[in-house]
């Protein structure tokens, strides 16, 4: 059943698995990704027309060419504006993407240019505020542009240890763009965020499973990053989604 509290629920999502996972629980929507590892890149054109196919989620999409910093050159640009008209013309819900310049400001102009392409679909500034110079700034400059909401850990790497500069950002906003918080939310500190005003969580509820893999040929490693194993599959866990839905359904209840 879909939950229908003040407090809306959106799932990281890399797999159509993740994406059913996250339907059978509640969320509301789902951010969808590649490349977990990199913190999320732009989906496949075959994950998107799966997940808009096998669920009734909003399906958001990240538009991210790769892992680290968020200032991109003009090669990357045009990829990413390209990337965004293709999952519009897709039928996405929304666009999260986020982009700054050399001196950790918002990149104004061509944030602009996502809001011309999303025309009245949703657009969600990711974690790029949380490595920017002012976000207070930043969340107005976003509200100008006409963004829906932003995904912030209160400029902290995990959501819980910068729920001051949340709660900050909650009062500036005013109501006038959603605050979302995001890293390291799950169902034991959901509430706290709830509690100071937050319109939304993104949790990840990653899990992992063992690979069917019989055969394991030790030493490699695909990605390079040799913590990683390859024999170990992440995924988003209904259980875990399903335990913060309820812990806010039941808030609200009361």
């Amino acid at each position: 059943m879909r939950s229908s509290t003040p407090v809306s629920v959106e799932v990281c999502a890399y797999s159509l698995f993740s994406c059913l996972a996250a339907d059978r629980a509640g969320a509301q929507r789902v951010e969808l990704c590649a490349s977990p590892w990199e913190g999320g890149t732009t989906p496949s054109a075959g994950l998107v027309e799966q997940a808009l196919q096998e669920t009734s989620l909003e399906i958001h999409a990240m538009v991210r060419p790769r892992g680290g910093d968020f200032v991109y050159d003009e090669t990357e640009k045009q990829t990413m504006l390209a990337e965004a008209r293709s999952l519009i013309a897709q039928g996405v819900h929304g666009i999260v993407v986020g982009a700054l310049k050399p001196n950790g400001d918002l990149d104004v102009e061509f944030m602009q240019e996502f809001r011309k392409i999303a025309a009245d679909r949703e657009l969600t500034c990711h974690r790029a505020i949380d490595v920017s110079r002012d976000p207070i700034q930043v969340m107005e400059e976003l509200i100008s542009l006409g963004f829906n909401r932003i995904l912030t850990s209160g400029g902290k790497n995990k959501a819980l240890d910068g729920i001051e500069n949340l709660a900050e950002l909650v009062a500036a906003a005013k109501g006038r763009i959603q605050i979302m918080a995001g890293s390291g939310v799950n169902p034991m500190n959901c509430l706290d965020f709830v509690h100071i005003g937050v319109d939304a969580i993104h949790l990840s509820a990653r899990t992992t499973r063992n690979s069917e893999m019989e055969y394991r040929r030790p030493g490699i490693s695909m990605g390079g990053v040799a913590e990683i194993s390859e024999f170990e599959v992440a995924y988003s866990s209904e259980e875990i989604i399903r335990a913060a839905i309820l812990k806010i359904q039941d808030l609200f209840s009361e």
